[in-house]
């Protein structure tokens, strides 16, 4: 039962047990009532037929009763009595009476007498007044009564359906014809069907639960496939491998390219952590030697110690450990928070606290408007530092940043007059530890985190950060913010 494939064999076998066995007690109900509804009509005719032949004056010995053996008649008064049996009838139910034994009047032929016939007379009018009986030589126009019953004709007991049809003499007399149709075919019928559905529905639901396991084992093989691939690179921890994909297009050749997807995303993802620390483990080698060296020399020759040096070095050992800091929060998923941040004003205290600038930044923002984000005031701050630091680095002889709405958000944009950025490196230099040839030297092009850092907060924030051609020729950074909802 933990098997996908038996849960699903089960599964299909009872639903479509329950299916058959529904639909089969629906077709034997139907049928009997088709075949129940024949014998009906086959027993009004016979009764009919019989009534008519009374309502004419027929006398009673002279009655024809055709098919005595399929269609059994009887014939009573209104008391009750028999006064016609089909000669081989020998016993019956169903009629509201079970006599066989016509009485002396009857089996005579005679009439009633005249005092009979004259209260009959009297009846029949009050009768013929509220239409309950029929008029003299008729027969009734009411549909018949119908009853299960059983009878013995020649010897042979057999079930029957009777129908019970009244009719009056030309003398008055109202008679009850009862006439029988045999029940035999429709339980032969019944019993032919039902054994054949007893028969075919364990072999059919043989074949369900066979043609259902063969189908979902064929259906799960490509998952098994998944399984061992996927078993196989944990084992190996060889992120490169990639599980086989089905040619098929269900919702299983989803799953493996879905699976690939993720995987591929993986390797990415440890790659990039791979390199993250060699090339953290790079950059920090050098300022630590750098200053391991000047402490050894000052330590034999104080009056050699470069102060300055290693003050400079502890700076940037500092600078780049926050920096990993902040990527490894920013990696771990760290939220940027939702407190409201008015962008012209952070810029604007941003710009005046840069007071060791080579160029001064020319600011510019709209008084009076309202930039107003959601997000981390501090993660904010240390982007647009970044994007200024970088300016800085480059420009020639002005940086410019400005602040101004821009659809649904804020825009921030910081301009250069330097060289700019080649169009086919505006997306390598957001890469960690990424330095354009112009800024390959660590004490100028810094550690190459700044941009990429920039970029993660931005995304972080649901924003984007770009870079284009300024007007002023160098690069144009722009980052985009959306206001609160």
């Amino acid at each position: 039962m933990r098997s996908v494939r038996a849960r699903a064999a089960i599964g299909a076998t009872l639903v479509v047990a329950v299916a058959l066995v529904a639909a089969g007690l629906a077709v034997l109900l139907v049928l009997r009532a088709n075949l129940i509804d024949q014998a009906d009509l086959q027993a009004e005719v016979a009764a009919r037929e019989v009534a008519g032949q009374v309502a004419t004056g027929t006398p009673y010995d002279e009655l024809e009763l055709d098919d005595e053996e399929d269609h059994p008649v009887q014939v009573t008064d209104e008391e009750g009595r028999v006064v016609i049996v089909s000669k081989d009838l020998r016993a019956v139910t169903g009629t509201g009476t079970s006599g066989v034994t016509p009485v002396p009047s009857a089996s005579a032929g005679a009439s009633p007498s005249p005092g009979e016939g004259d209260g009959d007379d009297d009846d029949s009018a009050d009768d013929d007044e509220d239409g309950s009986r029929p008029g003299r030589g008729e027969v009734s126009s009411d549909d018949p009564d119908f009853s299960d019953g059983a009878a013995t004709v020649d010897g042979t007991t057999a079930d029957y359906r009777f129908a019970a049809v009244e009719a009056t003499t030309p003398d008055g007399v109202t008679l009850t014809v009862y006439a029988g149709a045999p029940l035999a075919a429709e339980q032969e019928a019944v019993n032919t069907v039902r054994g054949a559905m007893l028969t075919g529905l364990p072999l059919l639901l043989v074949v369900v639960a066979g043609v259902t396991w063969l189908v979902t084992r064929r259906a799960l093989r490509p998952v098994e496939g998944i399984r061992r691939e996927m078993a196989a690179i944990t084992a190996s921890e060889d992120l490169a491998r990639r599980v086989p994909e089905p040619g098929s297009r269900d919702e299983i050749a989803a799953l493996a390219r879905t699976t690939n997807e993720t995987l591929t995303v993986l390797e990415a993802s440890v790659e990039r952590q791979r390199r993250f620390v060699a090339d953290a483990s790079h950059e920090l080698r050098s300022p630590i030697a750098s200053l391991r060296t000047q402490l050894e020399v000052a330590e034999a020759h104080p009056e050699l110690l470069d102060l300055p040096g290693a003050v400079a070095d502890t700076v940037r050992l500092q600078v780049l450990a926050a920096d990993l800091l902040l990527l490894a929060r920013l990696d771990a998923g760290e939220k940027p928070g939702s407190a409201t941040v008015e962008l012209g004003a952070l810029v604007r205290e941003e710009v005046s606290q840069r007071t060791g600038d080579r160029i001064a930044v020319s600011v510019e923002v709209p008084q009076g408007g309202a930039f107003e984000v959601n997000g981390s005031r501090g993660q904010l701050s240390r982007v647009i530092g970044n994007l200024l630091d970088n300016a800085q680095r480059h420009a020639e002889g002005s940086v410019a940043v400005s602040v101004a709405a821009d659809g649904r958000g804020v825009r921030v944009e910081v301009r250069d007059d330097g060289a700019g950025v080649p169009e086919d490196e505006r997306e390598r230099i957001f890469e960690r530890f990424v330095r354009l040839d112009d800024a390959r030297s660590r004490d100028d092009g810094g550690a190459g985190l700044g941009l990429a850092i920039a970029r993660d907060v931005a995304s972080r924030h649901g924003g984007t950060l770009t870079v284009g051609r300024a007007a002023e020729g160098g690069a144009a950074f722009r980052l985009w913010l959306p206001r609160p909802a």
